[in-house]
């Protein structure tokens, strides 16, 4: 539910051009909500949340509910929500910068960013991934680049699920919504 509030309070700073650091910061006053689990990102993911959400929809059966299918509805809302601002850029070659959830963390099942990928792959785009824990030339059969630079150099845009101090030079061309630069 706090992934989702935050999420779609950044959705909404994007669509009116509101600096979204502003309005969390400002909602993160209230002493009952404070600043942490706070920081934007293309949606919930990794391997349990996403399974778990559904299946508490689910198991709720006969019992009222809003709120848990909101959640569920507002995680999906939120990465379409992601692509359709990447694809108003108009950039044709696509970088993906990691696959994991967050920073530190070898683990990228079911990452919000993989379905990001899954939508961008219905268009005619160009997509590549960075991915250094990736030893093999593809993923899903989308090329892996193996070099950085080579990765910075090819990509118009850049898509970040979580920004990292190796993509500093490049910040013009990263497209994240890691406002903190946390998890």
């Amino acid at each position: 539910m706090r992934v989702s509030f935050f999420n779609e309070l950044d959705s909404f700073a994007i669509r009116n051009k509101i600096d979204p650091k502003n309005i969390i910061d400002g909602v993160c006053k209230d002493y009952r909500i404070q600043d942490f689990y706070n920081n934007p990102s293309f949606g919930y993911g990794g391997y349990c949340l996403p399974k778990d959400t559904k299946q508490l929809l689910n198991d709720f059966n006969d019992t009222p509910q809003n709120l848990i299918g909101s959640i569920v509805k507002s995680n999906q809302t939120r990465k379409e929500f992601i692509v359709n601002d990447i694809l108003a850029m108009g950039k044709k070659n696509i970088g993906i910068y990691r696959l994991n959830m967050k920073k530190n963390s070898d683990n990228y099942r079911n990452s919000s960013v993989l379905e990001i990928i899954r939508m961008l792959l219905k268009k005619d785009l160009n997509i590549f991934i960075y991915e250094p824990l990736i030893n093999l030339d593809s993923y899903n059969e989308i090329p892996i680049k193996k070099d950085l630079n080579s990765f910075k150099i090819n990509s118009d845009i850049i898509i970040a699920n979580r920004s990292n101090k190796e993509l500093d030079d490049v910040k013009i061309k990263v497209y994240t919504r890691d406002i903190f630069n946390k998890n």
